[in-house]
């Protein structure tokens, strides 16, 4: 069986099994560039002709090892390519379309996930001393929505998909309909958040989605990162993005408390080991214990 049927056979087992469209595109990336290498190197892509030599040769070659540019890539990302040639080719090995599993000695390199990039607290006053200056009513979404992925930690995917139904204000209760991982859950709103998000639907014509563009229609992901970004160089944040704000907001909330489960709730993470990698920014909190 070629690679290019074997994948689409395992695209298919993937949405089966619940997959997201954003694993599965990682997936179809990490096998058709081996495909291309494959081709290149004159080696066939038949599955059952695949084998662990020239997976480690794949896994050596410039094209998983260097960007574009020519700079070596983050482990992280190689062992990306890893984790997806393991899976690929174990589900090949299983579904009986190759003898043996060309994949079965990969194995991820060790390294540790770099430390989140939060927002200084002079930062957060800058950036929120720069919207709450500006007037009109793109200011005032772009300030609501801000201030929620502050409040709360959401995504900015989650919070794009809110509706005004969505909003319990009353309650202090968001609805979130797209969280990571297919799910829906629930989020609380801080204060703040909640009266700048009363602000904005006050100004909505009617139901529909809470964060629009000119023509009433839902703002896309691209264009309120675009937007975002435009607040962070103003406010002098270099090298900002949009997922500084849900950084920033886990950063406060575990210095605040020192409960990284509660963090772990607040983020919606699935399992706590997502969570920790913040514990390696609070060594200030050790500083001052020390003192």
């Amino acid at each position: 069986m070629r690679l290019e049927e074997a994948l689409e056979r395992f695209v298919e087992q993937l949405r089966a099994d619940g997959r997201s469209e954003h694993t599965i595109g990682q997936y179809r990336r990490a096998i058709g560039q081996l495909e291309r290498w494959l081709d290149r190197e004159g080696a066939g892509d038949d599955v059952d002709q695949v084998t662990h030599e020239l997976l480690a040769r794949f896994l050596n070659s410039p094209d998983v090892r260097q960007s574009a540019s020519g700079a070596a890539k983050a482990t992280v990302t190689v062992n990306s390519t890893r984790t997806s040639l393991r899976v690929f080719f174990g589900f090949v090995h299983a579904a009986g379309y190759a003898r043996s599993n060309a994949a079965r000695l990969v194995r991820r390199a060790i390294c540790s996930p770099p430390p989140p990039k939060s927002f200084a607290d002079q930062e957060v006053v800058r950036l929120l001393g720069q919207l709450d200056s500006a007037t009109g009513p793109l200011a005032l979404r772009d300030r609501a929505l801000v201030r929620l992925m502050l409040g709360t930690g959401v995504r900015i995917g989650s919070a794009l998909a809110l509706d005004v139904a969505d909003v319990d204000l009353e309650r202090g209760v968001l609805n979130l309909r797209e969280v990571k991982g297919d799910r829906t859950e629930r989020v609380f709103l801080s204060r703040d958040a909640a009266t700048h998000l009363a602000s904005l639907l006050a100004s909505l014509p009617g139901p529909g989605p809470v964060f629009r563009g000119p023509r009433g229609e839902r703002l896309v992901k691209r264009h309120a990162q675009r937007r975002i970004t435009e607040w962070l160089d103003r406010a002098g944040i270099a090298n900002g993005t949009p997922h500084g704000l849900r950084h920033t907001f886990a950063t406060r909330l575990l210095r605040k408390t020192g409960d990284l489960f509660l963090v772990k709730s607040a983020l919606l993470h699935r399992s706590i080991a997502s969570t920790a990698v913040y514990l390696s920014i609070s060594d200030e909190r050790l500083r001052e214990a020390l003192r």
